[in-house]
C-alpha cells in the first residue's frame, strides 16, 4: 500500500486511486483535497484562508446570536442561526465530507470522519430542534458545528503555513533551476526552455550564466561557481573534457558543452527528488501512530456512542446534554495531532539537513543515523582528496627546492601519469616556469628520461636509479622515513648523479582530522577501510587519528567487512565515494555517501553529503538525534493529549467548541515543536 504525502494515510494503489506523477515518482492519495494541496499548495492554501474566514465571519454571529437573541420568537431566531451556519457547514465543511467519503471508499476512517460524524451531528440535531418544535425541544448547536469546522481550518490553515516554511528548502532548489538554454542545432544558435535540450545537444553558455543542464565541456575554460550544489566557495576551473552540473554559475570564459544529463536526470533534479521524497517517507518510529490510528476512530465513535447513550438512559440526563458530551468526544478525538507527530518533524528535518548540505533520504535513514556506534570510512577520495600531491621536495645535491622541482616537471611535461601530474601542478601553483623537453621517454613501472639544456634528466623510482647504474644506498634511511608515512618516493638525478628527491602522497582532506576528533567526542567508533597497503594505511590512519584499520580490502570485500562488524551487534555506518564502495553502502546499516551526486552514491546512500565536508558526517548523527527527540515529544503530547481528554469530554466537562479549540491547538503545538527544529545548527 501507498502512503497519502500529504495527511499520511494508506492508499491501495489501485488503477482508480487518486494519484499524481511529479519527477518520475507516483504519489497515491485518499482524497482529492490532499490530491490538490501536493500539487498546488499556493492554491489550496489560499482556498483555505477563504474558508477560514467564512467559517469566523458566519460563525462568530451565530454564537452571539445564539446566546443574545435578536429576533421575537425562538422560531425566528433559530431561522437565523441555521442561515447563518448552514454555508459554513456545507461549504466551509465539504473538504470533511468529502474527505470521509474517500476514506469509507479505502475502508478505512481517518480525521476528517471524526469531524464530519461531530458537526453533522450537532448540525442536524440543531435543525430538527428548528423546524420540528413541537417534536425535538431544546437549545440547537449551530454555534458548535460553525466554530468547530472554523478553528478545526484554522489550525489546517496554520499547519500548512509552518509545513509551507519547512519546505522552502525545495523550493530554493527549484529555483536554481535556469528557464532558458542556449543550444546549436542544424548549425544555428537557438535560445530553447531548458526542458527542451536533449541528451547530446550542444549548448554555449557565456559567462554569466548558469549552466542549463548537467554535460561536459567541448571547448573553452573557464571557472564556474558551484556553490550552489557542492558548497565550495572556490570557484573550480573547468576545460576540455571537464564536467559541468546544471544550474551552478559560468564565470569567466565562454564555454561551449554537450548535454549529458537532462530533466529529471540532472543533479539538481535528483537532490530536490531526495528532498521531496525524504518530506514524504515515513520512519519506522511512525507504525506507532499508524497502529494506534487504524484503531482509534472506531474506538472513538465507540466511546462517543457510549457517552450518549450512558448519560441519556443510564445518567438520567437530558438529551441535549448526553449529545453535547457525544459531539465533544468526537471533535476532542481528532487525530491531526498524533498524525503529525513524526512526518512534521521529518519534515523540519530533513529541510534543515537540506540546508546544511546534508540530503537524508527519509525517515527511516533519520531514525538509524541517531543508532550509529561505529563509522567505517574509506581512504581515498573520502579521508583523502583521492589525487596525489607534492608533499615534500628535499635536495640531495647543491640544487635549490626550486631547481629540483622545475627540472622535474620539465622531465614530467609530457607525462600522462598521475605523479607526473601532480608534479607539473605543484610547479605551476609555485609560479615555476616549465620548459618543454627536447627529448622524452616515460619507462612504464620506474618512471621517466628526459633531455633538457643538455642535461639528462632521470625521475623515477629505485629499479630506474639500478638501471642507469646510480647508487641510493646513502639516503636509502631518507627515502624510507617518506615511505613510512605513506608517499610514494620519485628519486631525480642529474647527469647520472643524485640531484634530490619528490615524494608525492594521496593528502587528507582539509576537515578529515577534525570530524574524526568529533566523532570520537561523541563516543563512536571510527574505523577505516582501504585498498591500500599496510604501510600506506597506517600512516593515514595516524595522521588522522584513526586507530583501527583494515589495508589491502578489495571492493568486493569491504561489504563482508561491514557485515562482519555488524555480526559483532555493531549498528554500523559506511562513509564513502559511492563508486567502488557501493556493495559496502548498501550493506551498512546506514550508507553516506560523499560527494555531489553521483548516480551510484544517490541510489546507494542513505545520507548523501553534497558539500564533499567530513564534518557533516557528525553533523547528521547529531541532527537525526534532535529529530528523532522532537518526534518522541510530539507523539508524548499527542497521546498524553487525546488519553487525557477524551474521558473529560466522555463525561460532559467539555463545551464541543472548546474541544475543537483544544484539538486545533494539539496540531498547531505539534507542528511548532517541530519547527523549532530550524534554529538547530547540527555543525555546532
Amino acid at each position: 500500500m501507498a502512503k497519502d504525502p500529504v495527511c499520511g494515510m494508506y492508499v491501495q494503489e489501485t488503477e482508480h486511486a487518486l494519484k499524481a506523477t511529479v519527477r518520475s515518482t507516483t504519489y497515491y492519495f485518499c482524497s482529492e483535497t490532499c490530491l490538490r494541496t501536493f500539487l498546488r499548495p499556493e492554491i489550496e492554501v489560499r482556498n483555505l484562508k477563504y474558508l477560514t474566514l467564512l467559517s469566523f465571519v458566519l460563525g462568530i454571529p451565530t454564537m452571539i446570536f445564539g446566546l443574545w437573541p435578536i429576533l421575537p420568537t425562538m422560531f425566528t431566531n433559530n431561522l437565523l442561526l441555521f442561515a447563518l451556519a448552514t454555508p459554513v457547514q456545507f461549504i466551509a465543511g465539504w473538504r470533511f465530507y468529502k474527505g470521509t467519503y474517500h476514506a469509507i471508499k479505502a475502508r478505512s476512517a481517518n480525521m476528517d470522519t471524526l469531524i464530519a460524524t461531530g458537526t453533522s451531528a450537532a448540525w442536524f440535531y440543531s435543525t430538527l430542534v428548528t423546524f420540528f418544535p413541537s417534536v425535538f425541544r431544546g437549545e440547537t448547536y449551530f454555534d458548535t458545528s460553525a466554530l468547530i469546522i472554523g478553528f478545526i481550518s484554522l489550525g489546517k490553515l496554520l499547519e500548512h503555513l509552518v509545513k509551507g516554511k519547512a519546505s522552502d528548502a525545495v523550493r530554493k532548489l527549484l529555483d536554481l533551476k535556469p528557464r532558458m538554454a542556449r543550444v546549436i542545432r542544424d548549425g544555428k544558435e537557438l535560445e530553447i526552455p531548458v526542458e527542451q535540450v536533449e541528451v547530446g545537444d550542444i549548448i554555449v553558455v557565456k559567462p554569466g550564466e548558469k549552466i542549463p543542464v548537467d554535460g561536459i565541456v567541448m571547448e573553452g575554460h573557464s571557472s564556474v561557481d558551484e556553490k550552489m550544489i557542492t558548497g565550495e566557495s572556490i570557484p573550480v576551473e573547468k576545460k576540455v573534457g571537464s564536467e559541468v552540473i546544471g544550474a551552478t554559475v559560468n564565470m569567466t570564459g565562454s564555454l561551449t558543452m554537450k548535454a549529458t544529463k537532462v530533466g529529471a536526470d540532472t543533479t539538481l533534479a535528483q537532490i530536490v527528488k531526495l528532498v521531496e521524497e525524504a518530506q514524504a517517507a515515513r520512519a519506522p518510529i511512525e507504525r506507532i501512530a499508524d497502529v494506534v490510528a487504524s484503531y482509534f476512530v472506531p474506538i472513538v465513535i465507540g466511546i462517543a456512542l457510549l457517552a450518549l447513550l450512558g448519560w441519556y438512559f443510564i445518567g438520567g440526563k437530558p438529551f441535549t446534554y448526553a449529545f453535547t458530551a457525544f459531539v465533544a468526544v468526537l471533535i476532542i478525538a481528532c487525530p491531526c495531532a498524533l498524525g503529525l507527530a513524526t512526518p512534521a518533524a521529518i519534515v523540519v528535518g530533513t529541510g534543515k539537513g537540506a540546508e546544511n548540505g546534508i540530503l537524508i533520504k527519509g525517515g527511516e535513514h533519520l531514525e538509524k543515523a541517531h543508532k550509529i556506534r561505529t563509522i567505517i570510512f574509506d581512504k581515498t577520495g573520502t579521508l583523502t582528496k583521492g589525487e596525489p600531491s607534492v608533499t615534500d621536495v628535499k635536495t640531495l645535491s647543491d640544487l635549490t627546492q626550486n631547481e629540483i622541482l622545475k627540472l622535474a616537471a620539465t622531465a614530467e611535461k609530457r607525462s600522462e601519469h598521475p605523479l607526473g601530474e601532480a608534479i607539473v601542478r605543484k610547479a605551476e601553483e609555485m609560479k615555476i616556469e616549465i620548459s618543454k623537453p627536447e627529448d622524452f621517454e616515460a619507462v612504464p613501472g620506474h618512471g621517466v628520461k628526459a633531455r633538457h639544456q643538455g642535461k639528462e634528466i632521470l625521475l623515477g623510482n629505485r629499479r630506474l636509479m639500478a638501471e642507469n647504474h646510480i647508487s641510493t644506498q646513502e639516503f636509502e634511511q631518507e627515502f624510507a622515513k617518506l615511505e613510512a608515512e605513506g608517499k610514494t618516493v620519485m628519486i631525480l638525478a642529474i647527469n647520472k648523479k643524485l640531484a634530490g628527491v619528490i615524494a608525492v602522497a594521496d593528502t587528507l582532506k582539509e576537515h578529515s582530522k577534525e570530524a574524526i576528533n568529533e566523532l570520537k567526542k561523541m563516543g563512536v567508533e571510527v574505523i577505516m577501510l582501504t585498498g591500500d597497503n599496510q604501510r600506506t594505511a597506517k600512516a593515514i590512519a595516524s595522521q588522522v587519528g584513526i586507530d583501527r584499520f583494515f589495508a589491502e580490502v578489495l571492493p568486493q570485500d569491504k561489504a563482508a567487512t561491514v557485515k562482519k562488524l555488524q555480526e559483532e551487534g555493531k549498528v554500523v555506518a559506511m562513509v564513502g565515494d559511492g563508486i567502488n564502495d557501493a556493495p559496502a553502502l548498501a550493506q551498512a546499516n546506514i550508507g553516506i555517501a560523499i560527494g555531489s551526486g553521483t548516480d551510484v552514491a544517490i541510489e546507494t546512500g542513505g545520507v548523501v553529503l553534497i558539500k564533499d565536508d567530513l564534518r557533516d558526517v557528525p553533523a547528521s548523527i547529531k541532527l537525526s538525534k534532535k529529530t528523532m527527540s522532537k518526534i518522541k515529544q510530539n507523539l508524548f503530547w499527542a497521546f498524553a493529549y487525546n488519553t487525557a481528554l477524551i474521558p473529560v469530554a466522555a463525561f460532559g466537562f467539555l463545551n464541543p467548541i472548546l474541544a475543537a479549540i483544544a484539538m486545533a491547538l494539539s496540531s498547531v503545538t505539534v507542528v511548532t515543536n517541530s519547527l523549532t527544529l530550524k534554529r538547530f545548527n547540527p555543525k555546532l
